[in-house]
Order: structure tokens, then sequence, then C-alpha cells
């Protein structure tokens, strides 16, 4: 009887480990599948972009909207994200939120220098030109007219923040960056700007396009400095191309494929600027809710030019004019330059390649 009782245990113990094995297999299964399934997503090859909605981002806008960035990167799958100004979308890159962006030239700059040249690599230019100082219309450039005045940027330590603080402190003001000197720079959003221009609550702003162009046109604002008056031959890079340097590292043939879509944009520029134009503009309505007046349109985009060329000889003259307002510290730039896909691309395509200025690869 006990030997019957002990079987029957025995059969019951066999079951119930028959039964708990095969759930352990189902759950295992469950989990390979979950970790094969996310594994699968999370291995689509994707390409992180940042831009501004801005007309001295045309290049990325025109690209992005009418599919050429895509149609090149092929099954790469494109994702894009907007920022107000360069140290954002610098944060963003830092931080792995984004692989590539285009920005000015102080925040890369300053995202090398505070990497050890370890952070970003600039892969192409974008945008020359496109930035104005505009003011009331009774300031004047006297020293007398400008000390007490507030004047916007789009953010501290953006390419226009520099632009001003060191044109001011060429004059003899000050204008540092906790505030307290001879001019107040006050860094904030160009939309903002341009509200509080109008209510008369800020003098003016050292602003890309279209924004500078919208204060003339919408505010009543006069240009006191056309930035291009300030560089040899006008030239001066306004917009480039950065990509994270791990991103480059272990994909090539992603970046290749960007700066392919890139240089396709350029093109398509090139061929119909008056088509471009009007592309870029819908494009812009589509990101911020509103197109821009045609007569802003046209004055803001005669006052840049859509280049690849990065520009690289200003480049250095932007560190020097950032070290001496106090944004960055004296700094190597050797090396931050990789022109070296972009030129394999113009040159197949039978287009001069674009020059490093001896700061690195091309």
């Amino acid at each position: 009887m006990n030997n019957h009782r002990t079987t029957k245990r025995q059969r019951h113990g066999a079951i119930k480990r028959a039964m708990l094995a095969a759930a352990a297999l189902v759950v295992g299964a469950t989990a390979l599948t979950a970790c094969s399934s996310s594994g699968s997503a999370s291995s689509e090859p994707t390409l992180r972009l940042g831009y501004f909605a801005n007309l001295t981002h045309a290049l990325p806008v025109l690209g992005v909207s009418n599919g050429q960035i895509q149609q090149a990167l092929g099954s790469t799958k494109l994702e894009t994200q907007t920022f107000n100004a360069g140290p954002a979308a610098i944060e963003a890159l830092n931080s792995g939120a984004i692989d590539a962006t285009f920005i000015g030239p102080n925040p890369a700059i300053s995202a090398w220098t505070q990497s050890n040249g370890t952070s970003i690599k600039i892969i192409s230019g974008a945008t020359s030109g496109g930035a104005e100082f505009v003011v009331k219309p009774e300031i004047t450039a006297s020293n007398e007219s400008l000390k007490g005045k507030t004047f916007a940027t789009p953010q501290l330590g953006n390419t226009q923040d520099v632009a001003l603080r060191y044109w001011l402190k060429q004059k003899g003001l000050s204008a540092p960056k906790e505030g307290g000197g001879d001019v107040n720079v006050a860094p904030q959003e160009n939309a903002q700007t341009l509200d509080l221009f109008k209510q008369g609550q800020i003098d003016g702003g050292w602003l890309p396009e279209p924004w500078a162009s919208r204060l003339v046109q919408e505010g009543g604002g006069k240009v006191l400095v056309n930035e291009k008056d300030l560089w040899p031959g006008g030239q001066f890079v306004t917009t480039h191309l950065v990509v994270s340097q791990s991103f480059l590292e272990k994909n090539p043939e992603q970046v290749k494929a960007l700066l392919q879509g890139v240089v396709n944009t350029e093109a398509t520029v090139q061929a119909n600027p008056a088509k471009a134009k009007t592309d870029v503009n819908a494009a812009l309505k589509t990101l911020t809710g509103k197109a821009l007046d045609d007569v802003v349109l046209a004055r803001a985009w005669d006052n840049l030019k859509i280049t690849v060329d990065p520009i690289a000889t200003s480049l250095k003259t932007d560190l020097d004019h950032a070290v001496e307002v106090g944004i960055s510290k004296p700094a190597d730039l050797n090396g931050i330059y990789d022109l070296s896909i972009l030129n394999s691309i113009l040159t197949s395509a039978g287009k001069a390649p674009v020059s490093a200025g001896g700061l690195g690869k091309q």
C-alpha cells in the first residue's frame, strides 16, 4: 500500500516536473523571441540628423523635405530633429541622441576643444553668409548709441553670439557672458527675439536668416552690420555638417550616403535656385507652421550662399574671436576636418574638391 502511494507520488512528481520544464521552455522561447525582435529593431540601420528651421540651413531643410537625403541613404532610415542653435545640437550629439548635425562654426569648435579632439569631425559645408546685426532705426554704430542697449543672439556661444560680442569688443565695448557690461547681450530663441523687437523690449539682434530679414521687414529694423562685410571676399562659414567621430568610424558607408544626399541637394539648388527657394519656404512652413513672406524670403535668400565648401580658412578666425570674448579657450584645430569622403564624391562627379585649410583630411 505504501509502495503504491510512493509510486503515485513519483508519477505526480514526474508530471509536475515535466510541466515545469515545458513552461520553462515556453518562457525561454518567448524571451529569445523578444530578444531577437528587440535586437532586430535596434539593429535597423538608422541615421539621426539634426538641423535648424532657418534659411541658413536651407540645404538640409530642402534635402530632408524633398527626400534626396533619404533616397541617398537607401535602406538606412533617416530620423531628424530640429534645434534653435548649435550648442543644443552639440549637446544632443555628445549625448548620443543624434549622429550628425548641421551647425555653425563656433559650437563645432567648442565641441572639438572641450573633447580634446575626440567628439566631432566637420565633413561638409552647407552655407556661407546669411547673418546680420539688425537694430532700431535710431541706433547708430557709435559707442554712445550702443551703450546700455540690449541685443539678442540665438544662444550663448553660438556663431552669431560670438560675432556680436567680438564686434562690440573691437569697438571697446564690453559684453561679458555673465552680463553687467557696457552692452547687454541676451541669448534667446529667434522667434522670441522677433516678438520682443516688435514690442520695443529689445534693441536688436545679430541673427541668421530669415530672422534678420524678418526684423527688417516685419519689425521695421535697419541693418547696422552685414556680417559678410567683415570677411575677406564676403565668404565665411555660417553652417557646416559635423558627425560624431564614433558614428563615422562605425558607419562610414552611411556617412558617405548622407554626404551623397547633401551633394545631390546642392546640385538641385544650383540647377533651379528659384524653385529651390520656393520649396525651402514650403518646408519651413511645415517645420514652423508659417511660410516666410515673399519679400522676406527674397531678401534673405539673396543674403546667403548654399555650398558644400566649408570655407575652412574662416574657422581659425572664428576660434580666435571666440577666445577673445571668453567663449572658447585656445586650441589646436588640426584634424577637425575630414573632407575625404566628400571630396571622393565630388571628384567622382567631375567637380572640384574642397579644402580643409590645413586642418584635416581632404
